[in-house]
């Protein structure tokens, strides 16, 4: 009888572990895969053509490296900041942009890359222009001359921020994935250089003029300083550096 007792919980846990292998859906989250890669498919809608890679370190802690550049193209919500006067002197004017983030996890859910998740992360970001046309009118003797000017320039930014999101396994072999991102935010500092340049010398007074209706340009979230000499002006970008993020990534498991 005894012999019995000691048998019946040796085939029950015996049993439960078959059952295991048997039906994968018990042990939900599998350690054997512990790397992802994914990309945010939302980001495509502006030029961003994006790819990250995840290693789970432990249950609860992973690494999240993620690379992006955006295709040269027009200047997003450009007509946002600058009046429609304005915007017509930055004639042809394009950016581009890469970024590197950095994104520790720390996953509160089953873990292993499953569940809610809230990631403090660092990025570096530069946005740089192609070779742009400006034009400003220069009033003399009540006559207005258009001076014809070439721009060119980047920015680079370093920024900190915190993200919280929520990652899912879309089958039962958990290969497929769909991360969310709820909502992410960060904040740093900005240096950036942009000149602009000028066939014609230019007179004291066109500097001045120019300086000042670059000053009044007034770009939102950005602090920036004019420097104007014969051959046109030099803008020094340095100040804060901001960001938002948010979407669906998706992803496969291994």
């Amino acid at each position: 009888m005894k012999k019995l007792l000691i048998l019946v919980p040796c085939f029950l846990i015996s049993g439960f572990s078959a059952q295991q292998i048997i039906n994968p859906e018990i042990n939900t989250v599998p350690e054997d895969k512990m790397n992802i890669i994914k990309t945010n498919i939302t980001g495509y809608a502006f030029r961003n053509i994006n790819l990250s890679y995840e290693r789970s370190i432990n249950r609860w802690f992973a690494i999240n490296v993620g690379f992006g550049t955006v295709a040269e193209g027009k200047v997003p919500f450009m007509n946002a900041f600058l009046s429609d006067e304005d915007e017509k002197d930055f004639q042809n004017l394009k950016i581009k942009a890469t970024n590197f983030t950095l994104e520790p996890r720390f996953y509160i859910g089953q873990g292993y890359g499953k569940g809610f998740y809230f990631a403090p992360y660092y990025r570096f970001s530069k946005v740089s222009t192609n070779t742009f046309d400006y034009t400003y009118d220069y009033n003399a003797f009540g006559t207005t001359i258009p001076i014809p000017l070439k721009g060119m320039g980047d920015a680079k930014g370093n920024s900190g921020g915190l993200m919280v999101g929520a990652q899912f396994f879309l089958n039962k072999q958990h290969n497929l994935v769909l991360d969310f991102w709820i909502a992410g935010a960060h904040y740093g500092t900005g240096k950036g250089d942009f000149n602009l340049t000028s066939d014609i010398l230019l007179t004291p007074e066109m500097q001045a003029e120019l300086k000042k209706e670059i000053e009044n340009l007034d770009i939102p979230f950005v602090d920036y300083t004019v420097e104007t000499n014969a051959n046109g002006a030099r803008i020094k970008v340095d100040g804060p550096w901001a960001g938002f993020r948010s979407g669906f990534s998706l992803g496969y498991r291994f």
